[in-house]
């Protein structure tokens, strides 16, 4: 049970420098214990959380022990509870979140408690900007035409989310259209300090997008996490977390005259991909930091997903400062921030003596030494400098099929394709520029790379160049400050000149909401089988994500996005070939059209003005015309349609009482499924396209849905019905039990008969059987996805028993009330002797308390054959969840006031 914080001895008043106080802070000098001044300033975030959060359940002071001791403890890869100041949410991510809370507040008032008891207890910020669509471009009319396509498509979705923010306290949704969730998270939702009831304390968020990261250039620590993850910090639970390593990575100097933030961003991701960082925090720090902006900080933390860091911090100093008064924070703010962060030795000030940090690894770059570059043709990390773009891509069309290679025939490399254009000759080759956009939170969030797309436009105007008119062009800010500095600067019209008007405000082209290209550039490409080329101004470029018909996807400054636009083929070598011909039939060069570093910031300094920032923040509270005619209803607790086939009531309160049910063993349980190694969440939950053939493709049709209206596992992620069916839908599955054969069957083993594994799951549970899954090594990697946990609930699954897990998935499994079980090392399915066809048996004690974290139990089989497992429970709040069933039950009867 909780009791009173320990620490509370080193509360401290803040006084404001003329009189008056800020308020109450804990105060980490005041612990006296030298260990803290050499931890890295990201850790310190973790430490100061442990400290105010302690109430010797939750979080321990062994816990605060743990991380004042980092240098010693992080190696050893001890867990650590960690409560984030706020969640971040999407909307694609958001839909279930608030599913859940509605769900939740339908529980409590069945069981007569206080319904409006369910509110997020940290401030959540959900951001709807997944949703639009790149299908009307080099339009005056895209933003609206674009709008009211997403409107239609999404309307159900958006009016979910607006009762929620009405219901719910403590949730505040930016209505679509406003910007990419990260860039509005950056210039206005990121507070650096927390003043919550006189009490101050560092921000730091958890979100459900990976590029959450992005905060990080702010000082705030934030990183990606799965829907329960996230969904648990809403609800003031802690998340357990590996105590991370730090990578201390040393900037050094100033970059060269013409190199963008996005050439940086790209050699640090291939530096910190080689060095290895999966799991660690990278920390900032050195001379080189002085010289870099606020947004290319911003920048190079948005990537940490690609360089494969859990984040990529920057701590606060003075230019973390300037970049709070631009973006209109006010001065008492400010004030604020910076005399909490000085006072726990959280600042840096380079005009001061720095206190050498201690890093688990150490990495060191001269900002001179980065080129201009781009990366690709398949993944973030493969960086090619631009005076090696056309050798690499030669050797491309060589190379094997990989990702650096698409088996191009020799005598098929000078193909053309010919075509017509609305009545116009055009010609296709390899390598050709189909799409060409500016785009993602990564780069549309830099005023100096955006004005530097501009600026290249105006120049190629200026000099009588053109984009091919098949090229399909787009600009879509991550706000709306862009488009007014675009238009204070005066060069938005080069832009639109060009082609790249602006479509939108969200994230389109870099997840694949290109929208189409036209029918007879598509038609040439497909019957010809040529590699098309996509250049874009994002984070991510994996073969199929960007365009199915792109299979050659480039990573790229916005500016050198408008330089292949011009081009109009990646097959170029920018030093030696004209990039165009010019009104006067003079060759054109990319030295014609390239600004200096001084240009660029000359008009940065000219027109990003605080005003802007304050100006489009206050209307996205405002609203917009379609968002405020949306109908919603009104009341605290939501009115679930039973038609819906995008929200949907989930079962996951069914029958639920006061008394938890305690600990479940597992009697005669079929197996399932029984996997190999490496199933990732992907093969659980499948976020793509909805296969024709299967369940939910069947229920959609049931339910008067045409094919074409399907949408995405990923947009319908707010009905159980639906996501049930797409569990272990991935239609490259391999599961034993069927003997090579791959995709989404099993067999039913009591009959022998081949079925999908959703209409196994329901045979068995109309049956009243138990079912369990036998998997490999690192069994849930990859994307923290929750339906790969909630899906297997609700197919009946009561247990996993695998050779290791991926931590949050684990997590994830423990939360909906699913047993996770690890074999003795050196054992497996195979070395047991096991099929998958025997019936299991897993004996656990009926009382919480006699079951310990990481204890063994025996399994036994109906073969005779009996094996010894680890219960990975890992910790006692993990134990509670169990006993109540999951951790939405929990926290239901907690707040209703059952006993523990």
């Amino acid at each position: 049970m909780a009791s009173a914080n320990p620490f509370n001895s080193i509360l401290k008043t803040l006084e404001k420098p003329q009189g008056g106080e800020f308020g109450k802070y804990y105060s980490l000098p005041s612990l006296n214990d030298p260990r803290i001044d050499k931890l890295p300033y990201s850790i310190k975030i973790l430490l100061e959380s442990a400290i105010r959060n302690c109430d010797e359940f939750q979080v321990k002071s062994e816990d605060v022990e743990k991380i004042i001791d980092w240098e010693n403890t992080s190696p050893k890869q001890v867990e650590i509870p960690f409560k984030p100041g706020r969640v971040l949410l999407q909307d694609f991510t958001g839909v279930p979140a608030v599913v859940d809370l509605a769900c939740m507040r339908d529980a409590m008032n069945k069981l007569g408690g206080d319904s409006n008891k369910i509110n997020p207890l940290v401030p959540v910020d959900l951001v709807i900007d997944h949703s639009v669509q790149v299908d009307v471009a080099r339009s005056e009319n895209a933003v609206q035409a674009n709008m009211e396509l997403e409107f239609q498509r999404n309307k159900e979705r958006f009016a979910f989310l607006k009762w929620g923010s009405n219901a719910f306290d403590n949730m505040l949704v930016v209505p679509p259209g406003s910007g990419i969730v990260h860039q509005v998270n950056l210039e206005y939702l990121g507070r650096v300090v927390f003043n919550t009831n006189g009490v101050l304390y560092p921000d730091s968020v958890v979100g459900t997008d990976s590029h959450t990261t992005m905060i990080d250039g702010l000082g705030v620590a934030g990183w990606g996490v799965g829907g329960i993850e996230a969904e648990a910090a809403m609800l003031g639970q802690p998340m357990s977390m590996v105590l991370p390593g730090v990578v201390g990575f040393k900037l050094l100097g100033k970059l060269r005259d013409g190199v963008t933030a996005t050439d940086l961003v790209l050699t640090v991701t291939q530096m910190l991909r080689k060095h290895g960082v999966v799991g660690k925090f990278i920390e900032f720090y050195g001379e080189g930091m002085s010289e870099l902006s606020l947004a290319d900080r911003a920048t190079i933390a948005n990537m940490s997903p690609e360089y494969g860091a859990t984040m990529g911090f920057f701590p606060v100093d003075h230019v973390t400062l300037q970049y709070l008064q631009l973006t209109g924070r006010s001065d008492e703010t400010i004030a604020m921030i910076e005399s909490y962060l000085r006072a726990n030795n959280m600042f840096v000030d380079y005009n001061e003596p720095q206190i050498e940090k201690v890093y688990s690894s150490y990495l060191q770059l001269k900002l001179e030494e980065v080129e201009p570059c781009i990366s690709g043709p398949k993944r973030p990390h493969d960086r090619v400098p631009l005076k090696e773009m056309k050798a690499d891509w030669h050797a491309c069309l060589d190379n094997r099929v990989g990702f650096k290679g698409f088996a191009i025939p020799k005598e098929s490399q000078d193909k053309v394709a010919k075509f017509s254009f609305h009545g116009t000759p055009a010609e296709l080759r390899h390598g050709d520029v189909v799409i060409a956009a500016i785009t993602s939170c990564t780069n549309t969030s830099n005023p100096s790379v955006m004005l530097g797309a501009a600026l290249v436009a105006k120049k190629a105007c200026e000099l009588g160049l053109e984009v091919k008119p098949w090229i399909k062009t787009s600009l879509a800010p991550g706000s709306g400050v862009v488009t007014k500095y675009l238009q204070k600067s005066g060069l938005q019209r080069y832009l639109n000149q060009l082609g790249f008007h602006i479509v939108g405000y969200g994230c389109t082209t870099c997840i694949g909401n290109s929208g189409d290209i036209d029918e007879s550039v598509a038609s040439a490409i497909s019957e010809n089988d040529m590699v098309a080329a996509a250049v874009l101004s994002g984070n991510r470029n994996f073969e199929g994500r960007v365009h199915p018909l792109t299979r050659a996807n480039y990573l790229a400054s916005p500016p050198l996005v408008v330089a292949y636009a011009l081009a109009g083929t990646v097959d170029i070598d920018f030093e030696a070939a004209p990039i165009g011909t010019g009104k006067d039939g003079k060759k054109i060069f990319f030295r014609d059209i390239w600004p200096s570093s001084e240009e660029v910031a000359n008009v940065v300094q000219s027109s990003v003005l605080p005003d802007m920032f304050k100006a489009t923040y206050e209307a996205i509270t405002k609203g917009n015309p379609m968002w405020n005619q949306l109908s919603v209803p009104s009341g605290s607790l939501y009115a679930w349609s039973p038609t819906s086939t995008y929200i949907h009531e989930p079962p996951y309160f069914k029958d639920m009482t006061m008394s938890p049910p305690g600990p479940h063993g597992v009697k005669d349980a079929y197996c399932l499924l029984n996997f190999g190694d490496s199933i990732t969440t992907d093969h659980i939950s499948p976020a793509g396209s909805i296969h024709k053939d299967s369940p939910a493709a069947k229920f959609l049709l049931e339910h008067g849905v045409d094919r074409r209206d399907f949408n995405s596992y990923g947009s319908r992620r707010g009905n159980d019905e639906i996501m049930a069916r797409g569990t272990f839908a991935n239609i490259r599955l391999v599961n034993k039990l069927l003997k090579g054969e791959v995709g989404p069957k099993t067999i039913h083993i009591p009959t022998g008969e081949k079925l999908s594994v959703y209409d196994a799951a329901m045979r068995y549970k109309t049956a009243g059987q138990d079912t369990i899954i036998l998997a490999g090594a690192e069994y849930g990697s990859g994307s923290s996805r929750d339906w790969a946990a909630k899906g297997p609930m609700l197919l009946g699954v009561k247990a996993v028993i695998a050779k290791s897990f991926e931590r949050i998935h684990r997590s994830n499994l423990v939360g909906m009330g699913i047993i996770p079980l690890c074999f003795k090392s050196g054992e497996d399915a195979d070395t047991l002797g096991l099929t998958g066809h025997e019936r299991y048996t897993i004996d656990l004690p009926s009382c919480v308390s006699e079951i310990r974290p990481g204890q063994d139990v025996t399994v036994a089989t109906d073969s005779g054959r009996s094996f010894t497992c680890t219960v990975r429970f890992d910790t006692e709040v993990e134990l509670a969840y169990f006993n109540h069933g999951g951790i939405l039950q929990y926290v239901i009867r907690n707040l209703i006031g059952s006993k523990q």
